[in-house]
Formats: C-alpha cells, sequence, structure tokens
C-alpha cells in the first residue's frame, strides 16, 4: 500500500451475542483475519461479548489495538468489581432494558466524567474504546470514521438483532438521501438476511423503493466477496441528490 493512502475503515455492525450457530461467531474471526490481510480499520459499536467482541478481539490479536476502535454508550457498559474497589466478583450495570454490551472494570473507569465522551486508549484487550453519551453520537462517530477512511471503506452487516437492524437501515437511509456514498454489505451467514432481502425485492416491487435504490445494500455469502463489494462499490443512480451542508 502507498504511504499516503489511508487504510479502508469498515464499520462492522452485529450481534452482542454469539446467535445459535457457531457459524455466526466463525464469520466473525474470518472476517477479522480478512481485515488484517487487507490492512482495514474496524469500527464498531464496543462491545465485549458476542459477535462482537470475538471479532474485535481476534483482530487486536492479529494486527494490534490501534487497528480497532470500539464506540459504545454509557448505558451499555456494564462495570465490573475489581479486588480494589470489591469482592472482585460482582458486576453493575447502567441503564436498563437490554443486556449491556461493553463489561469494564471499575477501576479503568475511576474517577471519569460518565456523561462525556472519553476515550479509554489503555484498554486494548478489545482495541481502542471511547464511551459517548448517546446511540446518536455513537453512531454518527462511526460513520465519521468510515467516510474519513480510505478507498474500500464502508459498512458491513453480521448476523444480529434489532440494533444491527436499526443501524443497517439507518446507514442505507442516509446513502438514499445523499448523506454518504460508502457502499454497504449483508454478510449473509448460513442465509441469516435471506427475509430482509426479500422484503427489500417486495418493497421495490410496491413501488416503496425506486430508481434501483434497492442496489443500495448488498448483499454477499463470504467475507472475502464483502471487503471487494465494498472496494467495487457503485452508488445508486436513483440517489437523492440533496445539500446537507446546511451551515
Amino acid at each position: 500500500m502507498d504511504s499516503g493512502t489511508k487504510n479502508a475503515v469498515i464499520c462492522v455492525f452485529c450481534g452482542s451475542n454469539a446467535g445459535s450457530s457457531p457459524a455466526y461467531v466463525g464469520a466473525a474471526r474470518a472476517l477479522a483475519h480478512e481485515f488484517h490481510e487487507k490492512n482495514v480499520t474496524l469500527v464498531y459499536g464496543g462491545g465485549t461479548s458476542g459477535i462482537m467482541g470475538e471479532l474485535a478481539k481476534t483482530l487486536v490479536t492479529l494486527s494490534g489495538p490501534s487497528a480497532v476502535h470500539g464506540i459504545v454508550p454509557w448505558a451499555l457498559v456494564e462495570t465490573k468489581d475489581t479486588p480494589e474497589n470489591g469482592s472482585g466478583n460482582g458486576s453493575h450495570t447502567h441503564g436498563v432494558g437490554k443486556e449491556r454490551e461493553a463489561s469494564i472494570s471499575e477501576t479503568d473507569l475511576k474517577g471519569i466524567d460518565r456523561t462525556a465522551t472519553t476515550t479509554l486508549p489503555h484498554l486494548t484487550e478489545f482495541g481502542i474504546t471511547t464511551i459517548v453519551p448517546d446511540m446518536h453520537t455513537r453512531k454518527r462517530l462511526m460513520a465519521t470514521e468510515v467516510l474519513q477512511g480510505g478507498p474500500g471503506s464502508g459498512f458491513i452487516a453480521l448476523p444480529g438483532g434489532f440494533g444491527t437492524l436499526e443501524e443497517v437501515m439507518e446507514i442505507v437511509t442516509w446513502n438514499q438521501l445523499g448523506i454518504h456514498d460508502r457502499g454497504i454489505v449483508l454478510l449473509n451467514v448460513e442465509g441469516y438476511w435471506d427475509a430482509l432481502l426479500q422484503w427489500i425485492r417486495h418493497a421495490a416491487v410496491e413501488a416503496f423503493i425506486g430508481g434501483g435504490n434497492e442496489s443500495i445494500l448488498v448483499a454477499c455469502d463470504n467475507v472475502i466477496d464483502a471487503i471487494d463489494c465494498l472496494r467495487n462499490y457503485k452508488p445508486s443512480e436513483g440517489r437523492l441528490k440533496l445539500n446537507w451542508n446546511l451551515g
């Protein structure tokens, strides 16, 4: 790679659980190996468990902490007791209603303003971690890193739940509205995204998606094709040409 060329930055949306099939975690590991081979920088939701954690931890092992940037809201952080401040085996959480995504020790968070955006570069097992006040900040920062990345930067979705689907649909909408022109790929592990792809085709037939915009979202069955799809991505001609420079 030319020293003057930025690395591709790929944002991966995925579940904080492992799912029911070992193929999902296997795909996360395989994707990490491809990122390492192709000098890709990962930005992701900052989780330390499930597919999220496996992807980040594997890439850190291969490429080092600087290759991974996790961005997680404070409400989704589980804080663990440590020998310095407790029994060493307990934990508690901030926020309710959803399983926490990132587990961080109280010692590492000591003295930090938990209403502010805070980067913790010393937490290296899962890369560099930034904790933010809310979901909107998380998604904005992840997208910004992709837009500032080199050729081949874009978004990949591994299997996940409501949150993963919401992130994918928002970034697809941003593409349709002309906010960005980066590629978005569904890594369709064992047909996980088949139902979503069927809905997209149906919505296009029923004229709710037009102008060829059903091609904004691309599906691939393996990690090599997913990265190649981002490198070769061509924006849909039907995207809206809106001016988002409102300042």
